[in-house]
């Protein structure tokens, strides 16, 4: 089996921590792991394989031999360094925002478009947390009735915030449970026993830009830009997963029977709906899980061919980290590009 050298930029971060847990867990041929973070996380070590490795100052000349790039570090990162490691031969793939619109570079969610992965010009985009998890689900009922319209509220972990806001999350419960007030820093308010309509910044047109990266992404991924969509998304005191209430319209007429019916077959699916014996997925229960988890199917009684269902990811993992580990994968088993 042919073995590649590869980089995680961010490789101290909770994502680039958890790429190289699942490089391993996955057993990703890797000849080489190159971690690379910024001057100030040099010099630190992580863990692979039983073996401590260096983490490198990420810099112009971090690139030469390496054959596969996964960036996890910050969209100006990606913006510098993305451009310089496809240049040296490494195929990126871009865990930020930044390269995701770019009408030149596939987004990807191996389950539904792995296909896309042939167009890519040297960086392949890996899309928001909520959407890589939601079109894995969407998937299946797009392509036996067609879907006109999406209404999705998200329930966002703090972990999604990086290290800063699973810190406060913890840290305001520490002191809330005392009396002690602990004013927020990560998040506009507190986060700990409270809920927060805002995820990013508002636009004009009073949506967030976490919003609307979820409306646009899952047009691009699907492949559909005459989809309606609209999304609110919340930031909640969970740690890790991020939950979804979601509601669809389809084109033709479809039961809850036989959605259930295709998630149950669709890979990268667990449907847990059984909601009279309490089943139905939480973020605690998926938390360390690979696959997106899917209850509350129903029929909507409000509107024609609507149906409605609960989603539950481990934004760490699908919703970032093994998306991306599943796209090299993918990216291998197509051998689009030699590696240099």
């Amino acid at each position: 089996m042919k073995k590649y050298r590869v980089a995680v930029v961010g490789a101290t971060g909770v994502v680039g921590k958890e790429i190289i847990t699942i490089l391993e867990d996955r057993k990703f041929p890797v000849s080489e792991l190159v971690p690379l973070a910024s001057e100030r996380s040099a010099g630190a070590e992580v863990v692979f394989h039983g073996d401590s490795v260096e983490v490198l100052a990420l810099g112009p000349d971090s690139f030469k031999g390496v054959d596969i790039a996964l960036f996890s570090a910050g969209g100006s990162v990606s913006a510098e360094y993305c451009p310089i490691a496809a240049k040296s031969g490494a195929v990126c793939i871009d865990n930020t925002s930044h390269f995701r619109m770019d009408p030149t570079v596939p987004l990807v969610v191996p389950e539904v478009n792995a296909d896309a992965i042939k167009q890519h010009k040297g960086i392949i985009a890996n899309p928001n947390c909520s959407t890589a998890q939601l079109v894995v689900a969407l998937k299946p009922i797009y392509d036996a009735a067609g879907i006109e319209r999406i209404v999705i509220s998200t329930y966002q972990s703090v972990s999604g915030a990086g290290t800063a806001g699973l810190d406060e999350l913890e840290s305001q419960t520490r002191a809330n449970l005392r009396g002690v007030d602990a004013p927020p820093e990560k998040f506009s308010h507190h986060i700990a026993f409270n809920l927060i309509p805002q995820i990013d910044s508002f636009l004009e047109n009073g949506y967030t830009k976490e919003e609307i990266k979820m409306v646009n992404e899952i047009k691009k991924i699907l492949g559909d830009d005459k989809i309606r969509v609209t999304a609110t998304a919340v930031r909640v005191p969970v740690f890790v997963s991020h939950s979804e209430s979601v509601n669809i319209q389809t084109k033709k007429p479809i039961t809850a029977e036989k959605v259930r019916e295709l998630l149950e077959a669709a890979p990268g699916v667990q449907v847990l709906d059984n909601p009279a014996e309490g089943v139905y997925p939480t973020p605690r229960n998926v938390a360390g899980e690979d696959d997106v988890f899917v209850g509350r199917i129903r029929k909507d009684i409000s509107q024609e061919n609507g149906i409605e269902f609960w989603c539950v990811g481990d934004n760490l993992r699908k919703g970032a980290a093994l998306n991306a580990v599943q796209i090299a994968e993918a990216w291998c088993d197509q051998n689009t590009t030699k590696p240099q």
